[in-house]
């Protein structure tokens, strides 16, 4: 796999992460039309992920690996 590539589904892993974790709306924004959004980004979000991970399985568990570095006790 090419850099560029790698690049990509860095890039759009940390996008759909930012996406799920939007924060709630201030008062310029109605309510409703905020969580009809936030429905379709977390729909959108999840079949990215899913996709990403059915298609590039061994950067998902790279991935998983580094995630789990972090939580290691010393």
């Amino acid at each position: 796999m090419d850099k560029k590539t790698k690049e990509c589904i860095k890039m759009l892993r940390d996008l759909v992460s930012d996406v799920q974790g939007a924060p709630f709306p201030g008062g310029d924004i109605n309510t409703e039309l905020y969580a009809i959004w936030y429905e379709h980004a977390q729909k959108a979000a999840v079949e990215c992920f899913e996709f990403l991970n059915d298609n590039f399985p061994k950067e998902q568990k790279e991935l998983t690996k580094s995630i789990d570095k972090l939580f290691e006790k010393n």
